[in-house]
């Protein structure tokens, strides 16, 4: 079988280094999992971290050098090259530029998944590989339609992670994390919007952020109508069981609606969820994860548009993308490859991705994107790797069209 060997962001090396079977991995949102995952008491956490008393230097974010994009950032971390090759089922292939917005009329604010490999329970506020290539593959082509700000922030690292699956326990300043984040997002509040809307990205430990930050920070603030659409990807997402909604953001169902919330958890149709599955499962209400299939709400018959990677593991080796060669740019489309459905089984809702690979033409047949053990593929984190590179061209047309609609609604904003 010839498989893609692309689409891995940095948080690939959390898998690997934490690798236990899904059975023995406990879910992501119960007492047992690292905070990383789970909803804090953001009122505690806020507090702790508005004094001297809370043990740690409280970043100031009026400094561009504590951003990793960011429209005054000298050597945005954004700023990088987008092109991709589109690599057709029969082997022939075509490059496409990408060409960012210049003065976008709306702004994405986003929060990055576990990828720090600091050995420190919270990581520092360096940015290395694993940041610059996370933005670089779930970000940057964001670019098209919005401005970018993505802070630093001392997240909850991927060793600590690992001692805590491990049973060691957690040790991580979870009021640290808490008190980076929301200071960002005062700092764009305060200094950036400008009565801008803005679209809030996460993904993974992001997306829990993003959650509690529109709990605790947006919901009843004068940001509230000022969100376009969340995206709290690869991460469990519950609505109210009354309303259908969060908080006061309906899901998406349009692709020019604004407003509402996309979130998803992917798995492969040969390996759906089953019991110790870390995402998509119910709440302890009875209530089913969301699932809002980006390449339904793109207007693409469930088709994906990915962008795949094209440097292989972590920036190592060449991808395969067809006859066992890769190509020569950042990243590559695989038009027809991958399909995708929401599938709610009674017990799990996700993304279900199917690989429509042929083995009788010269395109790859598979993609990489689970997370390896030392048993092989844990099923239990899905396509953990690849959520939003699999699906990034559905998510910019998705955001372009909400940014027309927005723009159409406040002309004074533009």
């Amino acid at each position: 079988m010839k498989r893609i060997y692309g689409a891995l962001l940095a948080s690939a090396m959390l898998a690997t280094a934490c690798s236990p079977s899904a059975d023995e991995t406990a879910d992501v949102e119960s007492a047992e999992t690292p905070p990383a995952e789970t909803e804090v008491d953001a009122d505690e956490t806020a507090t702790a971290a508005a004094d001297s008393d809370g043990g740690f230097e409280v970043v100031d974010y009026e400094d561009a050098a504590n951003w990793l994009c960011h429209p005054d950032k000298a050597n945005d971390a954004c700023d990088v090259d987008l092109t991709y090759t589109v690599v057709n089922a029969d082997g022939t292939t075509s490059v496409e530029e990408v060409e960012l917005a210049e003065n976008p009329p709306i702004d994405c604010f986003y929060i990055y998944p576990t990828v720090s490999m600091d050995e420190t329970p919270n990581s520092d506020m360096t940015a290395n590989d694993e940041e610059l290539r996370v933005v670089e593959g779930q970000l940057a082509a964001f670019g098209q339609e919005c401005r970018i700000f993505a802070p630093l922030y001392r997240q909850i690292t991927v060793p600590e992670l690992r001692r805590g699956l491990g049973g060691q326990g957690f040790t991580a300043d979870i009021a640290m994390r808490w008190s980076d984040v929301t200071g960002a997002w005062n700092e764009y509040v305060e200094n950036y919007n400008d009565g801008r809307g803005v679209v809030i990205v996460g993904h993974s430990q992001g997306s829990s952020m993003v959650q509690d930050l529109v709990k605790k920070e947006i919901v009843g603030s004068d940001m509230e109508d000022k969100v376009i659409s969340l995206m709290p990807i690869g991460m469990t997402t519950h609505v109210d069981a009354e309303t259908g909604n969060f908080g006061p953001y309906e899901p998406c169902t349009t692709i020019n609606q604004t407003g509402c919330i996309i979130a998803y958890s992917s798995y492969r149709s040969t390996l759906p969820p089953k019991q110790g599955a870390l995402f998509g499962g119910k709440s302890p209400q009875g209530t089913s994860a969301l699932c809002i299939n980006p390449a339904e709400l793109s207007g693409d018959d469930g088709v994906l548009d990915a962008r795949l990677s094209s440097g292989g593991w972590y920036g190592e080796g060449e991808s395969e993308f067809v006859n066992g060669e890769g190509v020569d740019t950042p990243f590559a489309s695989v038009p027809g490859l991958l399909t995708a459905e929401c599938v709610d089984d009674g017990s799990y809702s996700y993304l279900e991705i199917t690989v429509n690979g042929d083995p009788s033409d010269p395109r790859a047949d598979d993609i990489v994107g689970d997370v390896i053990g030392a048993d092989g593929v844990n099923a239990g984190w899905g396509l953990h790797l690849v959520d939003m590179h699999a699906a990034m061209g559905n998510l910019v047309k998705i955001l372009g069209a909400q940014s027309d609609a927005w723009a159409a609604a406040h002309p004074a904003d533009e």
